[in-house]
């Protein structure tokens, strides 16, 4: 195409310039002459430029036909000084440079790398990218249980997808009997939407489903419903959905007698779930044989059994018979267990209750309510978050 068009040029000018010398010129004829040159010279960066762009659309032996009238037109320097002035792409430099770049790109950042090119776009969906914005943002409110939501979510969009192929199949069966298969996959393989489009399994697909709001997830929320006394230094189940434009999160509480909701919930009540324990089972115990006065637990309780459970803070305390000196207490040795709630007053009914610490299951009754499982807390931060939760005043 290229030989065609610059033959088409040349035979051109030739033409005219034989019908000239037969011809008397026009009075514009010294301008032509000295627009020539120019003409020649613009002519010939453009099929430069234009060979560059089309590289590999032409092959290597029709370059010297390129070259062979560009020189004769005493403008080679130009032409040569082309390739200098080509700048550097941000693809030219290292993988590990590239991506010490992109590693410090925010998710918006990422999100606007990638729509330069094909070759960005798919090096900024990487997971090893996107890991690390999800572990910083969202691995405080999440859980094993929520990749398992997540999974869930991803198959039920993939199943019309998988129904839609299988049905074009059958037709295409129908249609054109044993044909070969492969004589109609290239047209539906190579569709720009199928490149185009994000990989439903990919990290940065998940952390893009949190941040829309479209996917609810499992988590845990302190105090609910908006500080109720009747909740407070508690911790349920719930499904969450984020709101991106306020930094807030929506709940769904599971049956408390009442399905409830609650809206403009703060990062700091959630929490991921410590335990991989479903709100309507016991959690096993493992912490009761090293129970002693003034460690920090928490329990699950119910109000009644048809309820799911929620986790509440507590402490150890002594036995009514212990005289509380710690170079004579005991009561790591009994097999009873004083349970203490000291966000109540002294004489609630809430305040104290007793455990064996050989037989604990679930204990309660359909008045006080079922006590279940028992979690110790060793990290620091975890019991200064139920402090930071601390009511302002002692409940009754």
């Amino acid at each position: 195409m290229l030989y065609l068009l610059i033959s088409c040029v040349s035979f051109s000018f030739i033409f005219l310039s034989k019908s000239f010398t037969h011809k008397s010129l026009p009075s514009w004829e010294a301008e032509m002459k000295l627009l020539s040159p120019w003409f020649w010279g613009e002519l010939s960066t453009f099929l430069v430029s234009w060979f560059k762009k089309s590289r590999p659309a032409i092959s290597f032996f029709q370059v010297p036909v390129l070259f062979i009238p560009l020189k004769n037109m005493g403008h080679s320097s130009k032409v040569e000084n082309v390739e200098e002035k080509d700048d550097v792409s941000l693809l030219d430099l290292p993988d590990l440079a590239l991506d010490c770049i992109l590693e410090r790109l925010s998710p918006a950042g990422l999100c606007s790398m990638g729509a330069v090119c094909s070759s960005l776009r798919d090096r900024c969906r990487s997971d090893h990218l996107w890991k690390k914005h999800k572990e910083h943002k969202w691995d405080r409110v999440i859980s094993d249980a929520t990749y398992r939501e997540w999974k869930m979510h991803v198959v039920s969009r993939k199943r019309p997808t998988l129904l839609d192929q299988s049905k074009r199949k059958g037709l295409f069966n129908s249609l054109f009997g044993d044909w070969p298969s492969s004589w109609f996959r290239p047209k539906l393989e190579s569709s720009s939407k199928s490149r185009r489009s994000l990989p439903v399994d990919s990290i940065k697909a998940w952390y893009q489903s949190l941040e829309s709001g479209k996917l609810w997830f499992p988590s845990q929320v302190y105090n609910r419903e908006n500080g109720n006394v009747g909740f407070m230094l508690s911790c349920y189940d719930a499904e969450l959905s984020y709101d991106s434009k306020n930094d807030t999160f929506q709940a769904r509480y599971l049956p408390h007698g009442r399905r409830t909701t609650e809206d403009n919930i703060q990062w700091e009540r959630l929490r991921a779930p410590p335990v991989d324990t479903p709100p309507n089972v016991l959690h096993v115990s493992d912490c009761l044989d090293d129970l002693k006065p003034g460690d920090h637990i928490e329990i699950q309780w119910r109000k009644a059994r048809e309820f799911p459970y929620g986790w509440w803070y507590g402490i150890i305390g002594h036995l009514e018979a212990c005289d509380r000196n710690e170079n004579h207490c005991h009561c790591h040795y009994s097999d009873s267990v004083i349970l203490e709630f000291n966000q109540y007053s002294p004489d609630s009914k809430w305040r104290r209750m007793v455990i064996n610490r050989k037989s604990h299951r679930e204990e309660g009754n359909e008045v006080d309510g079922f006590y279940g499982g028992i979690r110790k807390l060793y990290e620091d931060e975890e019991i200064a978050r139920w402090k930071r939760l601390w009511p302002t005043q002692i409940l009754d």
